[in-house]
């Protein structure tokens, strides 16, 4: 009996110690299955699930910006402030046109206006701040096969074709590009507007004083007073300066459009001048028509002329005709002053 116990109690001892033990042992590590092997017949190397997880899903950059947030015209902005630096001068000023697919056609107004510049007095250097602002697909393609500088303008509004002057179409155009002039300074970037049916002989900018906020052509310059709001502006060409007040003044004047229904940004205009001027202490100046001449008052000497507008013409094939007639003009005169070599001044600025 003593034997029996004595037995039993050995065996119970050995499996209390040998269940302790196992309870202290790690589990052993269950078999991974045989890899397949790749397509080239090579088993992969043993961080191939790793290194593929990896390239699958990059780490992302943390540049600070919440690109989710971001607007799609905040995007534009910023690709349109890169093209408007690339063609600034010094100062920060561009000059810029506007054109649609019937301008920008061979042979059509943006041939002759680039032209102008390239026989110009010192005008042609003025081409690397020129950017073309083309407002249908037809026209941004056009530019871009004459020009390097070309910013394709999106719009509701087909612009492709000729407007009739004062048509709904013409009207949604003009005040387009008003808006667009306003973004520019709102960028930070001053402007010499031009439009596309003015020929180029002299840089113009030399005839505007420092101090104005705002120069512009008009269609007679009558008196000697430059700064006379009571002329009739012209906005075919139209100098801006970046700053606070003139970007409040082209606000208020897009907003006004209101008040004056079916009518474009000119008349406008000349309907609230007085007023923003006085309000956002903005200094007006219209140039004198024997530096910007045009077709509604032409004062055609060419020692004094800088710019030429095809104003007070009706009709693409009748501006074009007229215009190419003047720069004819310009062509002649330009061979009889380079004749008389050191004895001429009126080609040397």
């Amino acid at each position: 009996m003593y034997a029996l116990r004595h037995i039993l109690g050995f065996f119970l001892g050995a499996a209390i110690t040998a269940a302790f033990v196992a309870l202290l042992l790690p589990p052993s590590p269950s078999p991974s299955p045989s890899p397949s092997p790749c397509p080239c017949g090579r088993t992969p190397p043993a961080d191939h699930k790793l290194a593929s997880l990896d390239q699958a899903a990059p780490k992302k950059l943390d540049t600070g910006v919440n690109n989710a947030a971001r607007k799609p015209e905040e995007d534009d902005d910023e690709k349109l402030a890169e093209l408007l630096r690339s063609a600034a001068m010094d100062d920060n000023t561009i000059i810029m046109t506007f054109t649609n697919e019937a301008w920008t056609a061979p042979g059509s107004l943006l041939d002759v206006f680039l032209e102008s510049f390239r026989i110009g007095v010192r005008t042609e250097p003025l081409l690397k701040h020129l950017v073309i602002v083309a407002v249908d697909g037809k026209a941004f393609e056009g530019c871009q096969r004459v020009h390097p500088l070309c910013y394709r303008l999106a719009s509701m509004v087909d612009f492709a074709a000729e407007k009739s002057y004062n048509t709904p179409d013409y009207l949604d155009m003009m005040w387009a590009r008003n808006k667009f002039q306003a973004r520019v300074l709102a960028l930070g970037f001053g402007f010499v507007f031009t439009d596309v049916d003015i020929v180029w002989f002299r840089n113009p900018l030399l005839r505007i004083p420092v101090g104005a906020d705002i120069a512009l052509n008009c269609d007679w310059f009558y008196g000697d007073n430059p700064y006379d709001l009571n002329k009739t502006a012209n906005g075919g060409f139209l100098h801006a300066k970046p700053r606070a007040r003139t970007q409040a003044f082209f606000a208020d004047w897009y907003a006004a459009r209101t008040r004056h229904p079916g009518e474009h940004d000119q008349f406008v205009f000349d309907q609230v001048k007085h007023e923003l001027a006085a309000r956002h202490g903005v200094t007006v100046q219209f140039i004198d028509t024997q530096y910007l001449s045009g077709r509604c008052e032409p004062r055609m000497d060419f020692r004094k002329l800088c710019t030429f507008h095809a104003n007070c013409i009706i009709g693409l094939q009748y501006k074009l005709e007229y215009l190419t007639g003047v720069l004819d003009e310009w062509k002649r005169f330009k061979a009889q002053e380079e004749l008389l070599g050191t004895n001429s001044t009126a080609l040397t600025y």
